[in-house]
């Protein structure tokens, strides 16, 4: 695994940050890292990364434990914090060529130049920092974070800012970067999980509340809504008498019929209007969608 997360807590005074959290990625996945502010996402990414100390538990990068092989872990990780600091008087150029003599980068023009194109900072790369909207500004610190050809990247709200255009673009190069490389990111755009992340972790409170693909926490939940349409007028004290029942709401000239019961409602109404002699035009699944899983799992 490149990243392994095992019982990790963090405390200010008596106060949980992180409570026993345990998750892994492994290399060419791209984990989506999802909580609502204050769960603890940007303390465990800063822990992984080596800036601030664990209360307990263990963060292996790559096979090395970060508190203790800490300068090796680093040369290995790409990250991007939430608040993107950079240097805001200095030239883009400048900036990135900066950054590449810390990790001793060479053929280092060569390599600038390559994240200027790849990042699309063509026109901005003799203008300073400063000087940037937001979605450039984020754009130097992906740049940043990739320059030294990383095996993880870490980013921590990475499309913060950016017009829907620059979205798909760097959504892009995310991806392709995940082919090759471990990609752990944070967001609140779920748009953004569902193009780009092959895994989800969601934290809640310092825990971690699901692990799994999207689609399998769509439709691993309590409730089933199912939606149907007949071809003649039925009304809702008709449907409510069908078995298992929960809710019956009325859309346009359908019906959405809920239960919480562990069955196939599909196979109740069809029984159901078998009886009622009904014909039925459409009978499907409704899926969460991932903001209803999200609020679900984290109210």
């Amino acid at each position: 695994m490149s990243i392994e997360v095992k019982n990790l807590f963090k405390y200010y005074g008596e106060q949980a940050a992180v409570c026993d959290i345990s998750f892994s990625v492994k290399k060419g996945e791209i984990v989506g890292f999802l909580g609502p502010n204050g769960a603890g996402k940007s303390t465990t990414m800063k822990i992984m990364t080596g800036f601030i100390p664990a209360s307990s538990g263990e963060i292996h990068i790559c096979g090395m434990k970060v508190d203790v092989e800490n300068l090796e872990t680093r040369q290995i990780i790409g990250y991007l914090p939430e608040n993107n600091p950079l240097y805001t008087e200095m030239y883009v150029r400048e900036y990135l060529e900066f950054v590449g003599r810390i990790y001793k980068i060479k053929n280092l023009k060569n390599r600038v130049s390559e994240m200027i194109q790849t990042l699309g900072l063509e026109l901005e790369q003799n203008k300073k920092i400063g000087s940037l909207s937001k979605g450039y500004r984020q754009r130097v610190g992906l740049a940043q974070a990739i320059i030294h050809d990383p095996q993880v990247l870490i980013l921590d709200e990475p499309t913060s800012g950016l017009d829907p255009n620059q979205l798909v673009e760097i959504r892009e190069l995310i991806r392709k970067i995940g082919e090759e490389k471990t990609v752990i990111l944070s967001t609140h755009i779920m748009q953004e999980v569902e193009a780009i992340c092959d895994r989800i972790v969601i934290i809640s409170k310092g825990k971690i509340v699901a692990n799994d693909k999207a689609s399998i926490l769509q439709n691993e939940t309590t409730h089933q809504t199912v939606y149907v349409e007949f071809d003649s007028k039925v009304s809702k004290s008709q449907l409510i008498k069908i078995p298992n029942i929960q809710k019956v709401e009325a859309v346009n000239n359908a019906w959405l019929i809920e239960t919480s019961a562990d069955i196939d409602l599909r196979k109740e109404i069809s029984q159901f209007a078998q009886k009622e002699k009904w014909l039925i035009l459409t009978l499907k699944i409704e899926k969460k969608s991932l903001e209803e899983v999200f609020k679900d799992l984290t109210k």
